[in-house]
């Protein structure tokens, strides 16, 4: 079995993803005050497609990005490199305030863009290792079975059908991958694998050669109307100015209640043989995650790697973030022993590269698209862990919004939706690490027993917690 104290195993270094990936020259730092149409702060996904889209509709516009490291630097390369279908936050908040057709239609939206994504990295030559086969959830006791045969008739009954969601088991799955213990799951082609930190980079070079400016190593403390402050104390003026942060956004002025940031961290093997591969059947591209509370998202990259993110250390003390990507040593064991209960066949092999992100969370659970005409500020952020997708249908309403258009992406139902801020310490640490204890007391539970009732504590987790 792998000794996990043997080299090389690089912990950090912002991820596998960002070290796999040849870096460009270092851009240039903001160094006096400048004046703009539109400023995004952070180059990430969400700044990125935003600017993208909005130097498309409207070329003459002066577009700024802002960005404290370099591009990507944040989620953006350290996610799971999943093109997934989930929305956003909870579906049963959106239907609450906006009825239940706008959450189809939101979800609709969502599985177009996983195609939208496609078409653009192939229109700007951008190659981010990205292959659609969809994705399965698989279950590997009774109480996971039963939640996702309750996720699917519930699918059935919102109006999705076959060709979203199609039910699994028995030696079927075996067509997908095979999880220690697996007995049934839920597929759906609305999913696609991407090397996250290569899309990250190509569209930063992409929006580029459109015109648009991005000034690395240029950290902003505050946001005003229609102003940006720099940590250097330069001003960018412009008649918006776009928050697109996320899980960063604590260290802003002000806001250091508003996204909770979440860490999620990562191991990767080091490349499998072909034999490896045939033993937990998983030829195609399909990505996998377990239907455990505390689940695993496991993605076999194109260079027949397995990577595997989930548990962890969720929350450190005061919204504090992880120093460029490195893992606590608690996190790698639970991710190693994780990936061993699920493929036992893979306990020898190595693990090359550990890592952790930042995900924002808003109280609700739920992400928002705003903008504030008035004050010249707008927020596009808090997907949960759906951001890869979801900051392409970001971009694309920001670019709407923004430009004062009446579109069927306006109109969805995080759009300018008001956002509770979260509860002082240390009551956001007692949440967050309460939670994911009780989750992964729930998930043991559940694993010994034959019962199909979901654990009544991760009931009560979710309760108080808000996510349901």
């Amino acid at each position: 079995m792998t000794d996990l104290t043997a080299r090389p195993r690089v912990n950090g270094d912002v991820s596998f993803w960002f070290a796999e990936t040849a870096p460009g020259a270092r851009r240039e730092r903001l160094d006096r005050d400048l004046q703009a149409g539109v400023v995004f702060v952070g180059a990430g996904y969400t700044s990125l497609w935003g600017a993208y889209y909005l130097k498309q509709a409207k070329p003459e516009l002066d577009i700024v990005i802002l960005e404290r490291e370099t591009a990507g630097f944040g989620a953006s390369s350290r996610n799971g490199g999943w093109l997934s279908y989930g929305l956003p936050g909870q579906a049963s908040r959106y239907a609450k305030s906006h009825g239940k057709q706008s959450v189809v239609d939101f979800q609709r939206e969502i599985f177009g863009t996983i195609d939208e994504v496609l078409r653009v990295a192939a229109v700007e030559g951008i190659d981010a290792d990205l292959a659609k086969d969809g994705e399965i959830a698989i279950a590997t006791n009774a109480a996971q079975r039963a939640r996702l045969r309750a996720e699917f008739e519930g699918a059935a009954e919102w109006g999705f059908g076959a060709d979203d969601l199609r039910w699994v088991e028995g030696r079927e799955l075996d067509d997908f991958a095979r999880l220690e213990g697996g007995t049934a799951g839920l597929w759906s082609p609305h999913c696609a694998r991407v090397q996250p930190a290569k899309l990250a980079r190509g569209l930063a070079d992409a929006v580029e050669r459109m015109g648009v400016r991005i000034y690395e190593n240029t950290g902003v403390s505050e946001i005003r109307p229609r102003e940006a402050v720099t940590v250097d104390g330069h001003t960018v003026r412009a008649d918006y100015i776009v928050r697109g942060t996320e899980g960063f956004t604590p260290s802003l002025k002000g806001q250091k209640r508003d996204w909770l940031p979440k860490l999620s961290s990562m191991i990767v093997t080091e490349p499998l043989g072909d034999r490896v591969i045939d033993e937990i059947f998983w030829s195609s591209s399909v990505m996998v995650r377990d239907a455990a509370h505390f689940f695993c998202y496991i993605h076999k990259t194109a260079e027949n790697r397995i990577a595997l993110g989930g548990p962890g250390v969720p929350y450190l003390w005061g919204s504090r973030t992880d120093d460029h990507g490195k893992t606590a040593e608690r996190s790698v064991r639970e991710l190693h022993q994780a990936l061993l209960r699920l493929f036992p066949m893979l306990g020898d092999a190595r693990i090359d590269h550990t890592w952790t992100g930042v995900l924002g969370i808003p109280r609700d659970w739920s992400a928002t698209v705003s903008v504030d005409h008035e004050q010249g500020v707008a927020v596009a952020g808090g997907y949960v862990g759906d951001g890869v997708s979801s900051t392409n249908l970001a971009g694309r309403t920001l670019r709407d919004l923004i430009l004062r258009e009446d579109t069927e992406l306006t109109r969805m139902p995080w759009v300018n939706k008001r956002i509770r801020k979260w509860e002082p310490e240390p009551l956001r640490w007692v949440a967050l690490n309460g939670m994911y204890s009780i989750y992964s007391l729930a998930d043991r539970l559940e694993a010994r027993s034959d019962s199909a009732r979901t654990s009544f504590l991760a009931t009560a987790a979710n309760i108080v917690t808000g996510r349901h």
